[in-house]
């Protein structure tokens, strides 16, 4: 029988996004999802945009921020026989 702190060591979830709750005036959010429209995204993806874009601006966006996750149907591949 082996001691519990000779195992494999577990493994790490992958982080995971956070979720919010954002309440924001109705006119700001039509505001918001027609602009989302106009760039194809949804509103909250542009807020997301919009926020990373601020936190670089100002020089606070942290280094180790991965970008911002594609969505929807992945490219064709190129390659005519895959």
């Amino acid at each position: 029988m082996t001691a519990p702190s000779e195992g494999p060591a577990p493994r790490r979830r992958p982080q995971q996004r956070k979720q919010v709750l954002l309440r924001l005036d109705p006119l700001v959010y039509e505001a918001l999802a027609r602009w989302a429209s106009d760039e194809l995204r949804s509103a909250n993806a542009q807020i997301e945009f919009l926020l990373r874009r601020a936190l670089a601006d100002a020089g606070r966006l942290p280094g180790g921020t991965k970008p911002i996750p594609r969505r929807g149907r992945p490219p064709a591949s190129e390659d005519p026989e895959a």
